[in-house]
């Protein structure tokens, strides 16, 4: 975990924040300089006051450097407010990019959560450290210069108490700081736990009802919280020590200055006017590395959120979850009519391989129907081609090109999927219909609706195509949802078609229906169909079984079943 008050990746991936940042440096300077020149004027007036006149050039002096300060103040804030939400914007771009790249195998599971978490609660951390802590660690370093070299020319020995002491707020709010970070950052776990399980269950509410186990989940729910609980109460306390402490060691420091100047001005070693200047001045040295030491506290969550948010939208895809890093050069995308190899290919995860050694070569125009056990990877032949798998060895090629280096936005574009579960968007109907093409214009979109068998179902929503739809496709049936898929499929027009089970989950009426718009799609089409029903079998030309990651080319007999070739 960087433990630094300061990420330099920040500048190298968010180029946007360096201009609000280098303003925000030039506001700590200037800050500095009108502190110098308030407590100069200040206590010019209240030494002549002592002597019965007013000074008043000094006096408007003073006026005007506490209106400049109240004005840098208010510019400090407004800018380290736009860096807040330059950095945001630009992590959360970040963020959706990496999942790009990564592919969906990637955020499953409890990685969902923690993004989640990430990209909403996390980021949104980043506020106090942007417009509290950043804009004081500046100070801290321009404000203490800036007063201890005005003090050297006033009192030398004061200064040298100064320099002597001020070490000691940093030291110790580094000590305390360490135990507030490890403390932190198993909050923010517990957070990034507490979100994923959260959003799993959620997700499977109706299956936990169903079967009665939603009331267990609560008191997960509740031990969980509990513990995040405890952990920021933790948390809490070693801030509040922190500041206490900090407090304390400035107000000794302060003193330590002040009980010497005092008693030299009542010997006659120092003029009132220079032993206000130091007693104005000294304070001002300590409180801005207070305030910060107070303010890292506040924004500890955001600087843990900060360095996971650049940490895993930097990361690389590596070779079991997708073929392209981000510093690799991309070659022009394959055409899609082209012939299909897998040559040797190998994926192996953490604790199993999905495939092994598989060669493969499929036809322009051939209906590969692939069939095999749960779990004998299946889709992993899929998620090669839609780039979401890279081979651990071997490769794949289409019309002579490795996938591996080639642009896949432009090689999806010849692709088109139609997964077990195709995800719905709360949106209008025709707006999920055009995700992979938005600008299709409406001939098509009906044409589309028209070779999915969604006809009849448009009809008989209130408002047709218009028909606003609740996340996750609400308000349509399982069968419904997959035709919405199909008509995707429909509208993308590629030469290419995948398809994982399409037909599971669904009724036999449902079933059949799903079937007659499949074999309308894959017509003339290279097509993969990932099948479990014996009904989808009759649309493929050939038949692939995988088990246990070995693919076998399986022939129909005149008499019986498909056997081994």
């Amino acid at each position: 975990m960087n433990r630094r008050p300061f990420d330099p990746r920040l500048l190298r991936r968010v180029p946007a924040a360096r201009r609000d940042l280098a303003v925000l440096a030039v506001l700590g300077g200037l800050t500095a300089l009108l502190v110098i020149a308030q407590a100069t004027a200040l206590a010019t007036v209240l030494a002549t006051a002592f002597d019965g006149r007013l000074h008043r050039p000094a006096l408007a002096g003073f006026v005007a450097a506490v209106a400049g300060r109240a004005l840098v103040s208010w510019a400090q804030g407004t800018v380290a407010a736009r860096a807040a939400a330059t950095v945001k914007a630009a992590l959360r771009a970040d963020l959706l990019g990496a999942v790009g790249r990564h592919g969906p195998t990637w955020v499953a599971g409890q990685r969902a959560g923690q993004l989640a978490t990430l990209a909403g609660r996390g980021l949104d951390a980043l506020d106090p450290y942007f417009t509290g802590y950043l804009p004081q660690l500046v100070l801290s370093v321009t404000v203490p210069v800036a007063v201890l070299a005005r003090i050297v020319f006033a009192d030398w020995s004061s200064a040298l108490i100064i320099a002597l002491t001020i070490p000691l707020i940093p030291i110790f709010g580094a000590l305390l700081g360490w135990q507030a970070q490890a403390a932190t950052e198993r909050q923010w776990r517990r957070l990034s736990l507490l979100g994923g399980h959260f959003l799993d269950m959620v997700a499977g509410l109706p299956t936990l009802r169903a079967f009665g186990r939603s009331k267990g989940q609560v008191d997960v729910v509740r031990r969980m919280a509990d513990g995040h609980r405890q952990a920021t109460m933790k948390t809490l306390r070693i801030a509040f020590l922190s500041a206490l402490v900090l407090e304390l060691v400035a107000t000794l420091s302060v003193a330590l200055v002040a009980v010497p100047v005092g008693i030299r001005l009542l010997g006659g070693g120092l003029t009132l006017s220079t032993a206000l200047l130091v007693l104005l001045l000294t304070p001002e040295a300590y409180l801005p590395l207070r305030a910060a030491g107070s303010r890292f506290h506040a924004s500890m969550e955001g600087l843990t959120a900060l360095d996971e948010a650049l940490t895993l939208s930097a990361t690389d895809a590596p070779a079991t979850t997708g073929p392209v890093t981000a510093a690799e050069p991309r070659r022009p995308a394959p055409a899609g009519r082209g012939e299909i190899r897998f040559e040797g290919v190998t994926v192996a995860y953490d604790r199993t391989t999905a495939l092994r050694d598989v060669t493969l070569t499929i036809r322009p125009g051939d209906r590969v129907a692939i069939i095999g056990p749960s779990g004998a990877g299946k889709s992993t032949l899929l998620n090669l081609l839609l780039g979401f798998v890279a081979p651990t060895s071997g490769r794949v090629t289409a019309d002579g090109v490795d996938l591996s280096g080639v642009d896949l936005d432009a090689w999806r574009r010849e692709l088109a999927w139609v997964p077990q579960r195709a995800h719905l968007f709360a949106g209008s109907l025709a707006d999920n219909i055009r995700l992979g093409a938005p600008d299709t214009p409406d001939a098509a979109l009906a044409a589309a609706v028209t070779g999915a068998a969604l006809d009849e179902v448009v009809d008989a929503l209130p408002d047709g195509l218009d028909t606003r739809l609740g996340e996750r496709g609400h308000g349509l049936s399982s069968g419904q949802r997959q035709r919405v898929a199909l008509a995707r499929a429909f509208l993308r027009d590629a030469p290419v078609v995948l398809l994982d089970e399409p037909t599971a989950r669904l009724d036999s009426a449902s079933e059949a229906v799903v079937l007659d718009a499949t074999r309308r799609l894959v017509a003339g089409r290279t097509a993969l169909l990932v099948a479990h029903r014996p009904a989808l079998l009759a649309a493929a030309d050939r038949i692939l079984r995988v088990e246990d990651g070995r693919v076998t080319e399986l022939h129909a007999t005149a008499t019986g079943p498909a056997v081994p070739r």
